[in-house]
């Protein structure tokens, strides 16, 4: 089922509505079943997935043996399902990866993305307007009828099943915008989602997965888990991700190319994880060198009039 959704009318990159309800349609589900479900996944993924309780989401990676991340995601549970929130770009590649383990255990996976609609609701009435809606939501994670509600601080993930997407969206009485003002939301919190021109380059450390609660250091063996162990124990870690905002003539993706200043003259910087643009206005997050400064000049691969600046990441990665 697809609802339609519309660009939003507003600089969705510096400034939000009262309320927003945004169609996360670039976003897929995984549902994993069965009675090693949880079992099997703990086996695989950064985070600690016995500890979930029924009221908690957490954010995850999925990583190959050398501990490069093959996917990024938010997993939270209902009922007897696991769920794997990640960009379907991402789940294309890594539910395979996924289910290649999964025949040696008593687990099911599969692509549920079509049975739910995924809404992100926004904006400093979003609380008042999803307690309306499904009454107590101050856990992390509220069950409703027909799906599930993920709070974010101040932002809301809605999980609904297809049939009451539509009451939902109505009672807002806000037109259903595209990904893209939800996408400025999250790269401004620092979160590393990786979509597929990313999977596997990258060590969790690198995307400050740590820092945003992602990986147990004390859970059991997991897929990867030794490479990073040793980058958390024995250092060596040289990246770090990071939030940019600026302007370019050019349009940009997450194979765009980005370029920093040197004593003699712009270099190859990092690349970009996720981004957003309106006109010439551009907000994004990107793999750099760890020790990049916040004072560091940026531009965009192939303009040279552009010009990116790093803004403060919202957390810290000093105790991370």
């Amino acid at each position: 089922m697809t609802i339609s959704a519309s660009q939003p009318d507003w600089d969705f990159i510096t400034t939000s509505p009262a309320l927003m309800l945004s169609s996360l349609s670039h976003m897929g589900l995984i549902e994993v079943t069965g009675e090693q479900g949880r079992s099997f996944i703990h086996g695989q993924v950064t985070t600690d997935i016995t500890s979930l309780t029924a009221d908690q989401w957490k954010w995850g990676a999925h990583c190959d043996p050398k501990g490069k991340m093959l996917a990024s995601f938010r997993t939270f549970a209902i009922a007897d399902s696991l769920f794997m929130l990640m960009p379907t770009s991402t789940l294309e590649l890594d539910l395979p990866q996924l289910k290649k383990y999964a025949v040696f255990s008593k687990a099911e996976l599969s692509d549920v993305s079509s049975q739910y609609q995924i809404i992100g609701v926004a904006g400093n009435e979003a609380q008042a307007f999803i307690t309306q809606q499904f009454g107590d939501v101050s856990a992390a994670l509220t069950l409703v009828d027909g799906g599930a509600v993920l709070r974010d601080d101040e932002r809301f993930i809605v999980i609904i099943a297809n049939d009451k997407a539509a009451a939902l969206i109505s009672a807002s009485q806000q037109t259903l915008v595209n990904a893209c003002a939800w996408q400025a939301l999250e790269i401004k919190a620092g979160y590393p989602n990786i979509d597929a021109s990313h999977s596997g380059q990258y060590v969790a450390q690198m995307c400050n997965l740590q820092a945003i609660d992602g990986i147990s250091f004390n859970k059991g063996c997991y897929m990867g888990q030794e490479t990073i162990a040793r980058m958390k124990y024995r250092g060596g870690n040289k990246r770090a991700l990071y939030i940019l905002s600026g302007t370019t003539s050019q349009t940009i993706s997450t194979e765009t190319q980005l370029e920093i200043a040197l004593e003699d003259g712009f270099r190859r910087g990092g690349n970009i994880i996720e981004c957003v643009q309106q006109g010439d206005k551009v907000l994004l997050t990107a793999v750099l060198a760890n020790d990049t400064e916040n004072t560091a000049k940026l531009r965009i691969a192939d303009d040279e009039s552009s010009q990116l600046s790093i803004i403060e990441l919202p957390y810290s990665l000093a105790d991370a």
